[in-house]
């Protein structure tokens, strides 16, 4: 593995090491229709853009959503398992860099006095359980990274060893032809000791032939001239 994808892995696992979050739901009044809206926001360590979709998919179960703006309107909510056919919720979230919050809230007018009670219990539930549905998701998508990550090392880890087996068996091989070719240089050195020799000595054989030719030739000579002299 390059150095710049062992960076890149050990940079994502760090990352997530982090202690537990902790989701702290409190009181938040906004202002609704030029009215205050009593409620309750939860704080959170992450960005809007993760946020509002995540807050708004949600409170998709809690009633019919139509968005106004940055408000969400929430019409007929069913909060607790209870269906309220005129009661009316309106929730947002906000935030910049890695903080944001998720608000949901009522105007008192909208509900009746004995309605509001309950309701209100469990829009406090309703936003305590958002904000640690919210963490595990995203410790979640944190560990699929991290396994990820980790299948992502253990694939180039058996690269790796495949990549030392080929290499191991190239070596081998290597080394192999490099004995035989050592053999066969050693062998022709002594071919060509031997065949300088035979040159030298096929050079001594000419050089005496030809002695032997230029006496032979003497001789010819010496019976021809003998020949002539016959009367």
């Amino acid at each position: 593995m390059n150095r710049l994808t062992l960076a890149m892995l050990i940079s994502i696992l760090c990352c997530y090491i982090a202690s537990a979050q902790k989701v702290t739901v409190g009181n938040q009044s906004q202002k609704v229709k030029n009215e205050t809206a009593k409620g309750f926001q939860v704080a959170l360590e992450g960005k809007p853009e993760d946020v509002a979709p995540a807050w708004n998919k949600f409170l998709k179960d809690s009633g019919k959503g139509k968005s106004s703006g940055e408000l969400l309107v929430i019409t007929e909510p069913t909060i607790g398992g209870t269906l309220y056919e005129k009661g009316i919720l309106y929730a947002r979230s906000a935030g910049t860099g890695e903080k944001s919050t998720a608000w949901v809230g009522l105007l008192e007018s909208e509900w009746s006095a004995d309605e509001l009670e309950v309701v209100n219990k469990e829009l406090e539930q309703l936003v305590y359980r958002f904000g640690v549905k919210f963490y595990k998701d995203k410790i979640q998508k944190q560990i699929d990274e991290s396994v990820n990550a980790a299948q992502a090392v253990d694939r180039q880890a058996q690269r790796t060893s495949s990549e030392a087996k080929t290499l191991g068996n190239k070596l081998v091989n290597n080394e192999q032809q490099k004995v035989q070719l050592e053999k066969s240089l050693e062998e022709n050195k002594l071919e060509n000791l031997v065949l300088k020799q035979k040159i030298v000595n096929n050079k001594k054989a000419q050089d005496s032939l030809a002695q032997v030719a230029i006496q032979i030739q003497k001789v010819v000579d010496m019976h021809k001239e003998r020949q002539m002299k016959v009367n």
